[in-house]
């Protein structure tokens, strides 16, 4: 019972440490390396005469007065930070090399990306207007959701203001101001002031925000943005947009407001027929309206693009597959025994329980990369053994292959393989891919050979690129050409979630007339 309970903590931190992408753990690495004096990055063997040498001095500089003073200094001071009462001297956190990595650190952290409001409120900000009505814009632009449309009315959001006007200057609904001072005032520019020398009461109109005052701030903002900003409908986005291209037209106006749905599902006969127009006037319409911004709120505000690095790194190299991993992020750990030491021989119990805890977490951080290093090498290798196909043919050539499968061959549970693969990449000669990308379910071919999901999509791309498209394949046409051609045999139903999959439109969208 007392082992299970001394290795728990190990098995843990190997759990965690396994399931961790590539930048968490470098992240945690370099966590523990600032924060943890008894862990260190192993230094680089040097081609030079001098290397051997000044890698021995710097052994040695723990145990020699000067160094060992400062250290064990900042240790202390480390100690008195922790557990002590808060009485004591405090010194700088940090010096030398653990100063330049927490400064470091702090110089590279990314600053908060600008959101869609203060992106648009930062290209307002020249515009002259009085304190009242920049209040009222602002207000409306925080209004915006994510595309930029407005969820609420104008007047909707006249009545919202009007609350806060009240409730900003102590002013029941309907009443005059009465904030338990002195009364609120409305200057000229129409702000508040509450100097008692200077106000005149606010009347019951001066807190009033009317909708002409929002669609007021509506139109600025359209005028100075974006037209289409502000909108509460994609229809009327699309609308707001034609004046400014010169496209306020019947055609324009009646596709947009009649027939949106039906551009979406190509039925070009049927918008021809009931606005008059010929298909070729109406494809050169759609033209034009497919210029036009459906989401103008998408082009303000930071976007933070998710940034992927492969851990993985896989060739064929005279037909072996070969893995390796990327180690550069998460460079080789030691334990610095002789600073443990000398706090043991000198330290008080306070400190030497600090420090065993400390050595502790350095040790299972250490065992744990190592760990996890050697189980996502076994299991990648696994991998891409059973995948030699999709290295040399690509995508059309991914086999079926199951976690358990994968489980089975290296000798460890699912769950480790599942924990494993979690959020890594593998750079591959066929591209960047998640390692779960190789996991996939299949079918099996009329020659006895299994085929992927993801091959089965490839091969209905490559069906739908080569097919007429005045006269495109309905998915019962697809599954028919997949047990001609492919020899796969797979019912309708299973065709339409694999084109719907790949966002790929029906038979009836795809057609060009």
């Amino acid at each position: 019972m007392e082992q299970r309970l001394v290795q728990s903590p190990q098995m843990i931190q190997a759990m965690q440490i396994l399931q961790l992408p590539l930048l968490e753990l470098s992240e945690r690495i370099e966590q523990e390396l600032v924060e943890n004096p008894f862990l260190e990055v192993t230094e680089p063997e040097r081609d030079d005469a001098g290397a051997e040498a000044e890698g021995g001095a710097r052994a040695e500089r723990v145990t020699r007065d000067e160094g060992g003073a400062e250290q064990m200094l900042d240790l202390l001071e480390r100690i008195d930070r922790d557990f002590g009462d808060g009485s004591g001297p405090r010194q700088p956190a940090a010096s030398g090399e653990d100063g330049d990595r927490k400064y470091e650190a702090m110089m590279n952290a990314p600053e908060g990306a600008a959101t869609l409001p203060e992106a648009i409120l930062e290209q307002l900000a020249t515009l002259d207007l009085t304190e009242r009505e920049r209040q009222v814009l602002e207000y409306v632009v925080w209004s915006l959701d994510e595309r930029g449309y407005l969820t609420e009315t104008p007047s909707t959001l006249a009545a919202e203001l009007t609350l806060e006007f009240q409730r900003s200057f102590g002013t029941p609904t309907g009443g005059a101001a009465t904030n338990g001072a002195a009364p609120a005032v409305v200057l000229d520019d129409g702000t508040a002031s509450d100097n008692a020398n200077e106000h005149v009461e606010v009347g019951p109109d001066d807190l009033v925000v009317t909708e002409d005052e929002v669609r007021d701030a509506l139109e600025r903002l359209r005028e100075n943005v974006h037209p289409g900003l502000g909108a509460t409908s994609l229809e009327e986005c699309l609308l707001l947009q034609l004046p400014g291209r010169k496209l306020w037209n019947p055609l324009m106006r009646g596709l947009i407001e009649r027939h949106l749905d039906d551009v979406r599902a190509n039925r070009l006969p049927q918008i021809a027929k009931a606005l008059g127009e010929t298909i070729e006037t109406v494809k050169a319409a759609i033209e034009e309206l497919q210029e036009l911004d459906p989401s103008p709120g998408a082009g303000f505000g930071d976007v933070t693009a998710e940034v992927i690095h492969p851990e993985v790194m896989v060739d064929v190299v005279d037909g072996e597959v070969t893995c390796r991993l990327d180690r550069d992020r998460t460079p080789p750990l030691q334990i610095n025994r002789a600073l443990y030491k000398q706090l043991f021989e000198e330290g008080t119990k306070e400190e030497k329980d600090w420090a065993r805890k400390r050595l502790e977490s350095a040790s299972w951080l250490k065992d744990a990369i190592l760990q996890r290093e050697s189980t996502l090498a076994r299991i990648s290798k696994a991998i891409f053994e059973r995948q030699k196909g999709f290295l040399e043919r690509g995508a059309e050539a991914l086999g079926p292959l199951r976690m358990q499968e994968i489980a089975d061959e290296v000798g460890v549970h699912i769950s480790t393989v599942s924990r494993a693969v979690a959020g890594k990449y593998a750079q591959t000669p066929r591209g960047i891919h998640p390692l779960k990308y190789f996991f996939v379910g299949g079918t099996t071919k009329a020659s006895g050979e299994e085929a992927s999901q993801v091959s089965i999509k490839e091969r209905i791309k490559r069906i739908v690129a080569a097919e007429d498209t005045t006269r495109p394949l309905s998915d019962e046409g697809i599954a028919k050409a997949l047990e001609e051609k492919e020899g796969i045999k797979i019912a309708r139903r299973t065709v339409t979630k694999y084109r719907k999959a790949l966002e790929i439109p029906s038979s009836t969208q795809r057609k060009i007339y």
